[in-house]
């Protein structure tokens, strides 16, 4: 005697998934836009403000650059879910294909806020080498 439970058919799981992907998306989107609008606002105010001064813009770059990120993340964490049942081979190249290009610029946004960050903790200037450990 075999005991099985279904919780779910397969259509309702995809059908379940296929939401949840919609809002992971939408929030990821949301974050970007958020991000967007906030980074407007500021670059507005900070050029009526302080009339043009780079450090002032780089924060704002900084910021947005983090806002960006994270909606990316939530852009592949989508991806990935909406690949979680019964993929095809199709559906996984496409992943990869789109796990790649996202990662590769959450990598450059990730560098590009580094170097930025330091700009504006070290007043421009390069933070001075780490001597090599013994």
């Amino acid at each position: 005697m075999t005991l099985s439970l279904e919780v779910l058919s397969e259509s309702d799981l995809r059908e379940a998934i296929g939401l949840l992907v919609r809002l992971i998306e939408l929030a990821g989107a949301l974050i970007i836009f958020v991000g967007a609008v906030w980074a407007f606002v500021q670059f507005l105010t900070v050029g009526w403000r302080e009339r043009g001064r780079a450090q002032g813009f780089n924060r704002i770059r900084l910021r947005l650059g983090r806002f960006l990120v994270l909606g990316l993340e939530f852009q592949l964490a989508g991806d990935v879910l909406r690949t979680a049942v019964a993929p095809s081979f199709t559906d996984i190249g496409q992943l990869a294909a789109i796990a790649a290009i996202r990662t590769a610029l959450n990598y450059f946004l990730g560098r590009e806020i580094a170097q930025e960050r330091d700009e504006i903790e070290y007043g421009g200037k390069r933070q001075p080498a780490a001597a090599p450990a013994p």
